[in-house]
């Protein structure tokens, strides 16, 4: 016999539902208890940042969109005087997550997560020369594309690059959880998840962008560009003595400048896809591939590729 829905007349023993939600063997597993009076970092906050540093790095597209070049110092000075502020506290509540120290330890953390948060905001200046490189690779690589501009404001791609390159440069000065919560921003929104720990050069673009994977240790050259779907992963998880996942190496591609992946294609484990090939779709690869090679799918599996043929 079906259970009768809760309504006003049901009773609930609210007493008894929080003893058994507080309980310990029932929290055990799902509890954070902040070190050091620190909570967790705020993902509220850490939007907020993001979009504060998206209004300096495209000033006119996000933020005030009424900034002239006469008003930028002031809107950029406002907006990075919050940024660094804000970061500064979000920065020491991921050190925090992971400490295991004493409190009075806790002055070295702040004073270092200042130091980040200054490192950090001295490189923006990189950080928007690689974007614009992005946005011309977006313009240039989809006819579709009316402006440069229509791709910083409308293409999902972009916004989740400027959320890589941020991620990126605080992952590469040992930033703990923040650059991860915010590439997972973008990934939600956006459908593409690339791993703050990935290196990805100049002028790239993914076209559409919807399911696209690129991993922890993933190395991506020039000029190179991923349709949707595209997964960059790694072929297996080698495990220690003990049985534990051995983290760090890497197992991810290397994908050269000049190289095309289109939908769908899955390239997995440490292999080399070389300068100027092309994948073409659904293609399911785990081993290198030579420079300028064309790829596409065959009954045998794995991929074919030649020199010089087509898709």
């Amino acid at each position: 016999m079906d259970k009768m829905p809760l309504n006003d007349e049901t009773p609930l023993d609210l007493e008894a539902l929080t003893r058994a939600l507080c309980a310990a063997e029932s929290y055990a597993g799902v509890y954070h208890r902040p070190m050091h009076n620190q909570p967790m970092p705020s993902v509220e906050i850490l939007s907020e940042i993001v979009e504060r540093l998206r209004a300096v790095l495209f000033p006119g597209y996000f933020g005030h969109s009424e900034v002239t070049p006469e008003s930028m110092r002031f809107h950029a000075g406002a907006e990075l005087d919050v940024v660094a502020r804000l970061l500064t506290q979000q920065v020491k509540r991921g050190f925090c997550f992971l400490c295991s120290r004493e409190a009075e330890n806790c002055q070295d953390c702040e004073s270092r997560s200042r130091e980040l948060a200054m490192l950090f905001l001295s490189r923006l200046p990189r950080i928007r020369r690689l974007l614009a490189t992005d946005v011309q690779a977006a313009f240039v690589g989809d006819p579709a594309a009316k402006t440069p501009g229509e791709t910083i404001f409308c293409y999902p791609s972009i916004h989740a690059l400027t959320n890589y390159r941020i991620a990126h440069e605080l992952n590469d000065l040992g930033v703990t959880m923040i650059p991860r919560i915010i590439t997972e921003m973008a990934h939600s929104k956006t459908g593409i998840d690339i791993h703050p720990g990935a290196t990805i050069g100049e002028h790239f673009f993914i076209d559409h962008g919807t399911g696209v994977v690129i991993g922890e240790t993933t190395v991506i050259g020039r000029n190179v560009r991923l349709y949707q779907g595209v997964t960059l992963g790694a072929k297996s998880f080698p495990k220690d003595d003990s049985g534990k996942l051995i983290k760090g190496i890497p197992r991810h591609p290397i994908v050269e400048d000049d190289v095309v992946i289109y939908s769908g294609a899955t390239i997995l484990g440490r292999v080399t896809i070389g300068r100027g090939a092309t994948i073409g779709g659904n293609v399911w690869l785990t081993r290198s591939v030579p420079a300028g090679a064309r790829v596409m799918q065959s009954k045998a599996g794995n991929g074919s590729f030649e020199h010089g043929a087509g898709i």
